[in-house]
């Protein structure tokens, strides 16, 4: 017996795959941010063809990107894109997760890179807060920040489990327990 196994690369799945865009709308208010990225993968490679050829249609042709080199595996110095070629740089004193946009005709801009294994609620708010126009949290600001509130959510949720498996639920005078029907209302008294 044969078993024929689909194992399509991160490179063709990134490609198939649209990018998963965050952008500040079009305003007078200049933020840090202009945006976030979630990537699929860490294969910058697979990753940057979807995504710069999104911004191509709203921002203009993007000629270059820099990342850090800490959340990167693989830097490739160009990248083909639709025609176009993407010349990648890299720099440690820029933020691992803060991508830069280059165009020739259209400017910078600056985009917070979510880590490809976050769990999808934390990149959405990761994205809505990077896209609000004018802001001034910064990319290390925003990914403290939800470090923050998903520890929060874990340890609330940790707690809630916790006082369920413990037997958390509301006892009647009675000893046994009671569920919302048996509370008293206002007005009403134990009889």
């Amino acid at each position: 017996m044969t078993t024929t196994l689909d194992r399509t690369a991160p490179r063709d799945l990134a490609a198939e795959l649209p990018a998963r865009l965050s952008l500040t709308p079009k305003t007078t208010l200049a933020g840090q941010l202009d945006g976030a990225w979630w990537p699929y993968s860490r294969n910058l490679e697979a990753e940057l063809p979807p995504l710069a050829a999104a911004l191509d249609k709203v921002w203009g042709r993007i000629t270059r990107v820099t990342v850090n080199p800490t959340r990167w595996p693989v830097i490739p110095h160009k990248v083909p894109v639709a025609g176009h070629t993407v010349h990648v740089g890299w720099f440690t004193e820029q933020h691992p997760d803060k991508l830069i946009l280059l165009s020739y005709t259209a400017g910078r801009w600056d985009l917070l890179v979510i880590p490809p294994e976050t769990e999808p609620a934390a990149a959405a708010r990761l994205m809505a807060a990077a896209a609000i126009p004018g802001s001034i949290l910064t990319a290390g600001v925003l990914m403290a920040d939800e470090a923050v509130i998903g520890r929060g959510i874990r340890d609330t949720l940790r707690g809630e489990a916790s006082w369920e498996s413990e037997g958390g639920a509301c006892m009647s005078p009675f000893g046994g327990p009671m569920d919302r029907r048996a509370l008293p209302l206002p007005g009403n008294t134990w009889r």
